[in-house]
């Protein structure tokens, strides 16, 4: 489908009829919320299968994606070295409840590629992998309180639904009912980018605060970069508060290079959390940190965790295939080419169609922000128009180009997508901004 082609809706019937009956079983219809697509409008997609830079859904529609299972599918869909992988798994059984060889494959290529991570435990999610972090953080230190950063999404344990960016941002949940008042003031929000403001935290709580988490990056109001000095900053924040700095690297870990961000960052957190990549779009995470520190999670130490699905040996063999992949020389540069050209050519396209955004890039991610003023964390962030990122998403569905259905989410280049694609999206884009700019929203 060229950006030429009429903009009228496709064709979803049937993925219509599913969801509606999907509706009757699912909560919402759907397993995850944002999948819902409440704050973009229109019908859900179902989705039938995937290939390469592209997704399929139940209605033969073809979509150029830039969601990529949330950053997961870095190689893109249905990699061959990973299908294969699977399927060779697959057919010497799929979970054993003990350990495999699989599970020192993937750690050591890891740790090989993050030094500072000498240890890893695996489980089977994000939140599980930022939840029991920071337990092993409370266990280590003795200490009660966290800090996170407004904004900033850390999956959905109780500790981390306070302020928590993209999924409650999406769905204008403030709080979220459920998690016991008690727990919640163990969190302490402060604003993304700010290190005055968690001096002044760690001062008001002394010798009680356990650790601070972060993202990096942050990807969950959308793409928004650390400042100079801020990373660094919590680092030696932590040390002279006798608190750990919990990197969480759900998104960002092996997502700019092959490694954590923190090295291209130029900051090593005591424990680390991964996910997605590290899968190849099978469930999977882990967390990890030094020896010493590792060795007091069970069966070594006192801090309990288990799951019986921890260390899946088709996860596993995802994960393997993957980073063998992504540690060939060159894998990065046309992911970030492409990438670079794509941030460019949005850019353009807003301010030839003369709507004020802005941008928010680093390697393969980025966001479109709907604001006038730069966005340096979660209250920038929320002055976006989110009317207007809706329209923006539904226009560029309709032309067969699938972004996030959320303002405050990242969209993704992947290995699969070629040069010819960025064109297309830019011009579509193009196509897209130019109509929006001659009928504005009401």
């Amino acid at each position: 489908m060229s950006a030429t082609q009429a903009q009228a809706r496709p064709e979803r019937r049937r993925s219509k009829e599913i969801f509606e009956k999907a509706e009757k079983v699912l909560v919402g219809g759907v397993n995850s919320p944002v999948r819902a697509f409440r704050s973009v409008g229109g019908d859900p997609l179902i989705i039938e299968k995937g290939s390469g830079q592209y997704l399929y859904d139940a209605d033969g529609n073809q979509l150029l994606d830039y969601v990529c299972s949330w950053g997961a599918m870095l190689l893109g869909h249905a990699h061959p070295s990973v299908g294969a992988a699977i399927g060779e798994q697959a057919r010497r059984g799929t979970s054993f409840g003990v350990t495999t060889e699989l599970e020192l494959q993937l750690a050591t290529l890891i740790t090989k590629a993050v030094p500072f991570i000498e240890k890893v435990r695996f489980v089977s999610s994000g939140t599980e992998a930022t939840m029991s972090a920071v337990r092993l953080a409370r266990g280590v230190t003795k200490r009660d309180f966290i800090i996170k950063f407004e904004g900033c999404y850390h999956g959905h344990a109780d500790s981390f639904l306070s302020q928590a960016g993209s999924g409650l941002a999406t769905l204008g949940i403030a709080e979220c009912p459920g998690v016991p008042q008690a727990l919640a003031a163990l969190t302490l929000n402060v604003p993304y980018n700010n290190l005055e403001a968690v001096e002044k935290v760690f001062d008001e709580h002394k010798d009680k605060i356990a650790a601070v988490i972060v993202e990096p990056i942050a990807a969950n109001m959308g793409v928004v970069l650390p400042k100079e000095g801020f990373l660094r900053g919590l680092r030696d924040l932590t040390r002279k508060n006798g608190a750990l700095l919990i990197i969480d690297e759900v998104i960002t870990g092996f997502r700019l290079h092959n490694g954590a961000a923190q090295t291209f960052l130029g900051v090593e957190g005591d424990l680390t959390t991964m996910g997605k990549i590290i899968g190849g779009g099978v469930p999977v995470a882990a967390y990890g940190g030094s020896a010493e520190l590792m060795n007091n999670v069970a069966p070594l130490g006192p801090v309990y965790q288990a799951g019986t699905l921890a260390g899946n040996p088709l996860a596993m063999s995802a994960g393997i295939a993957t980073l063998n992949e992504i540690a060939k020389p060159g894998f990065y540069d046309g992911i970030n080419a492409h990438a670079k050209k794509l941030v460019h050519g949005l850019r353009n396209a807003l301010a030839g169609a003369g709507i004020p955004a802005q941008v928010n890039s680093i390697g393969s991610l980025s966001t479109i922000f709907f604001t006038t003023d730069p966005v340096t964390n979660y209250d920038d962030a929320k002055l976006s128009d989110t009317k207007l990122y809706a329209r923006y998403f539904r226009e560029m569905l309709n032309r067969g180009i699938f972004l996030a259905p959320s303002q405050f989410e990242a969209a993704f280049v992947s290995a699969s997508h070629t040069a010819a694609d960025i064109d297309r999206t830019i011009s579509t884009a193009q196509e897209v901004l130019k109509s929006i700019a001659v009928q504005p929203l009401a």
